[in-house]
């Protein structure tokens, strides 16, 4: 399966790659015996964009996506992988986020876009891109004129991996070398209007369902971002699941590791309980 890669933007870095799966479109299959739920040729598939991490800067890049994209493809989703502006490529505020929104409103002019399933489209990102993902998951709930107001396409649900996803909280413990104050331009307290409308706590309810998955050991991005991400949005009425798993940063975008084994399944629990309006599992 080799990936389409379309352009949503002029910069070189706003681009993304979609693969779509073999056949006709899937239908899910999901067995209590299966930890990793299977998709089957039937209808159009349920897409699910891949951000990636790397603390917002332009050291990182699309490759850490590709593997998990191409996992997902082959069980029968609509995998899109995207590529965005980072801090020293042209990226940090407004532009990161503007184009993370950009390329989730180009899914419906994609190729072959009668094959997508743009009524299920699940957000998936690790580390920062947890945070684009809990961001773009937020979406409808930015005020007009913020980047990203008014989405196009709206996220039914979100896996943060990982994910900075309280940004106050990390910008006070100085995460990733103040990564945060790079992104957003400052501090909390000198432009809080950005914080306002960047920080995934700001931004509940989203109304999708949220799935975060953590390595217990993580010493890059502390557990507690996503308990306290997963508390708020609980508190806000979201429908919230946390998963832990040994080991550290990298453990949760292993694609031969139980974490994201973990995150396949709740993949396809999600997809089914859209499809059929149950609900499966605990």
């Amino acid at each position: 399966m080799t990936p389409a890669v379309v352009p949503y933007g002029p910069h070189p870095d706003q681009f993304l790659e979609l693969t779509l799966p073999d056949g006709e479109g899937p239908a899910l299959v999901v067995t209590a015996q299966d930890p990793a739920p299977v998709v089957a040729a039937q209808d159009p598939a349920p897409v699910v964009v891949v951000l990636h991490g790397g603390f917002w800067r332009a050291a990182y890049g699309i490759e850490l996506a590709r593997p998990l994209a191409a996992d997902l493809a082959a069980a029968g989703y609509a995998a899109v992988a995207v590529e965005y502006r980072r801090v020293g490529t042209g990226g940090g505020w407004p532009t990161t986020l503007e184009d993370v929104a950009a390329a989730l409103d180009a899914l419906p002019g994609l190729p072959d876009t009668s094959r997508l399933d743009l009524g299920d489209v699940t957000v998936v990102g690790h580390s920062a891109g947890g945070h684009l993902a809990a961001w773009a998951a937020g979406r409808g709930r930015l005020p007009a004129g913020a980047p990203g107001a008014v989405p196009r396409v709206r996220a039914t649900a979100a896996v943060l991996q990982a994910g900075v996803v309280d940004l106050q909280h990390a910008a006070r413990q100085r995460l990733g070398g103040s990564a945060v104050q790079e992104f957003l331009g400052g501090e909390p307290g000198e432009v809080p209007d950005r914080y306002a409308v960047a920080d995934p706590v700001r931004l509940l309810p989203t109304g999708a369902d949220v799935l975060c998955v953590h390595g217990t050991s993580d010493d890059v991005v502390p557990l507690e971002q996503s308990q306290r991400y997963a508390a708020a949005a609980a508190d806000a009425g979201d429908r919230v699941t946390v998963r832990t798993v040994p080991g550290g940063h990298r453990v949760p975008i292993d694609v031969a590791g139980e974490a994201w084994a973990v995150v396949r399944h709740w993949l396809g629990e999600h997809t089914a309980r859209r499809r059929t309006g149950t609900t499966l599992g605990p």
